[in-house]
This record gives C-alpha cells, structure tokens and sequence, in this order.
C-alpha cells in the first residue's frame, strides 16, 4: 500500500488569491460574501466573488495549477503527472453568453466539459492521465479520490488534482433561485435562521505524490490522505435519501479504508451549504455515527458554495488545520438549531486526523479522511 500525501497546494477564493491568505481571513472570522449585482437584468444578492466581474474558469485553474506546483517545489514539464482537474459548471457561464450572442462561437470546442483539464495538462507539459470528473458537489473529493488512486497503483508518482469553479452565471443564479435554495442576506450553515447557499467562485488543487518520493527530494508535506467513502443515494435529484443510509455507508467505507475508527475522528469539516434540508440531514447523520466531543467546522458562511469546488476547498482549509493545529470558527454561524459541537470561537486542540463531508445534488456523497503529516 503505497501512502499519498499532499505537497502542493493551490488555492483561491472570495477570501483572498491564495490559501495562506484566505485561511488568516478565515482564522479572523472574515467572510468574502457580498452583496453583488453582476447581471444588470437580476437583482442583488449575496455571492462569494473573487473580484468585481464574474470570475473565468480559465484562469481561475492557471492560477491555483501553477501556484501549487510552486508550493510543491515542482517545475515544468512533468511529463508523467497525472491530471486530474473536476468541475460541476465547467464552462457554463461561456455557453450562456454563445447562446446570446455576446461571445463567438467559433471556439465551441474548447469550452467542452473536459477541456479545462486538458489545459491544465498542456500547462504543466504533461502527456500522462488525464481525467475530468462532474459529480456536482462531490466533484473535488472524487477528483482526490482518482489521483489518489492513480499513485496508490503504481501508475503516476505525481499528480495534481483538485477542482475549480466559477458559477456566477444568469442561468445558475436563476436556477437555484427557482428552486429556493438562495440566501437573501448571507450564508449561515446551521444556523436557525439559516436561509439557503450563497454561490461562490474558487479552485483547490493540490500537488499529490507517494510519501517515499516527497521525503526523498526533501518536500514539505501538508498532510496524508487516508482513505475514501464514495456512495449513490440512486434517490433524488436535488434531495437527499431520508434515511442518510448511502451517506452512512460513504463515512463507514472511508473509515474502514483508512483503517482507523469513528472515535479517532478528532475534528469534521461538514459540508454544511445552509440550506435547510443539507444541514438537518447532515446534523442527524454526524450525532448518529459519532461522538458528541467531535468538533464540527463549516467554512461555507467564508467562502460562500463553490458548489463541485467546495469539497476541494474544504480539504485545503482542513490540511492547514492539521499542519497548524488549529480549528476555525464556524462564520456565520450565531444560533445553532443543533445539538453539535460547532467551533464557535478558533480551537487550538491535538488533531491528528480530520474527515471532511461533501454530498451532492443526485445522492452523490463523497467523504475523505485526512491525518497529520
């Protein structure tokens, strides 16, 4: 069994353009969530922007590919690096416009689903694996969970994965409005008086490689991954299975792959969207499986739902808190409808492994554990 650790991360979001940056917001209790009116023929409402146009896809993976090869000391070409790049909107917000007419469609081909992880690969010279993952909001724990598996079996010695998102578009904005799924004022996951998601823009992609070669060339490791737990609901399209049985069933296969038990959990990064259904089922699924110690932490009233984005988000903020010991305050967070233990103020406290919760619209449920480096 060959272990995978983490040595590159890169990372943006409404918070600030890297992790170091965005995780002293996040440890200040900042959120980046505004109020915005990108689209003149929609009215305001909060959104977690990286800047004052919606964001490009493009060069929101440019960014966190090429910053995490540099945290990770790694250079181009790296010709046998697996690619594995995920993304639940892709290039919606482009197809939108060619549809109107307000963009060319001449270059229709480069704005396929897949495309922005070819990129990636050509950016980083790499003629290796290449692979796309869609699966909603579980897009940035499955695009781990592929690259992970990648070194674990011997194929690739690096690769970077992660998943980025930019869904400020017409289309997206109105969709989940239609469904009511949209906070009015901000984004309050847990709380009583929660009242939908804030969309936000980001990307996390991370360096991966086997623990042997990250000791041999001497580089920093933020942290090791564990173990997956990937399950379908086979329910829904946007609600989750009531009884939480394929979620349940993700957290037991994780915990079994990672060979470790519920009690040697230290700390959970829910996926918490503020929506009322996601937090009250994820609520019962936590106080059914585990302790009543284990600390809960929710980033999402910071960064706003990246949607297929989110989970890799949550890692990155998940790793740094392994690396510094440290658990972040819960923002947005004021009245809590359950009965958890919710980091209300930043918790200095022994972590040595975090599992980290990402369920998606269609029963898609994808969960991982992390453990100190």
């Amino acid at each position: 069994m060959i272990q995978v650790v983490v040595t590159g991360i890169g990372f943006v979001s409404c918070l600030g353009n890297n992790l170091q940056d965005s995780w002293k917001q996040l440890i200040a209790g900042k959120s980046g969530i505004k109020l915005h009116q990108p689209f003149p023929q929609l009215a305001p409402r909060p959104l977690g922007m990286i800047g004052y146009e919606p964001a490009d896809v493009k060069k929101i993976t440019w960014q966190v590919v090429a910053s995490a090869l540099q945290d990770a000391g790694l250079s181009e070409p790296l010709e046998d690096c697996g690619v594995v790049i995920g993304s639940s909107r892709g290039f919606q917000g482009v197809w939108e416009q060619m549809a109107q007419g307000i963009q060319s469609q001449e270059e229709w081909m480069n704005h396929l689903p897949h495309m922005n992880a070819i990129a990636s690969a050509r950016q980083i010279g790499s003629t290796g694996i290449v692979l796309a993952p869609m699966a909603a909001c579980a897009t940035g724990i499955w695009s781990l969970f592929q690259a992970f598996s990648l070194i674990n079996s011997g194929q690739c010695e690096y690769a970077i994965a992660g998943a980025v998102e930019a869904p400020i578009t017409p289309l997206t904005i109105t969709g989940f409005q239609q469904m009511g799924a949209l906070a009015k004022t901000g984004a309050y996951p847990f709380d009583q008086h929660r009242e939908g998601l804030v969309l936000g823009e980001g990307g996390a992609v991370f360096v991966l490689e086997s623990k042997t070669a990250a000791i041999r060339r001497g580089a920093n490791i933020y942290g090791e991954i564990l173990g997956f737990g990937l399950t379908a609901d086979a329910h829904h399209p946007n609600s989750p299975e009531p009884s939480g049985k394929s979620a349940e069933s993700a957290i037991k296969q994780c915990l079994q792959r990672s060979q470790i038990s519920f009690s040697d959990i230290d700390a959970i990064h829910a996926h918490g969207t503020g929506t009322v259904l996601n937090d009250q089922f994820e609520s019962l699924l936590i106080q059914k499986l585990f302790p009543e110690s284990v600390p809960i932490i929710s980033t999402k009233g910071a960064t706003g739902h990246t949607i297929g984005a989110s989970g890799a988000l949550s890692v990155a903020f998940s790793l740094m808190a392994l690396k510094q010991q440290i658990l972040p305050s819960c923002v947005g967070l004021k009245e809590p409808e359950f009965s958890l233990n919710f980091v209300r103020e930043n918790l200095e406290t022994r972590i040595n492994q975090m599992m980290c919760f990402s369920f998606g619209f269609g029963g898609q449920n994808a969960v991982v554990t992390l453990g100190k480096a």
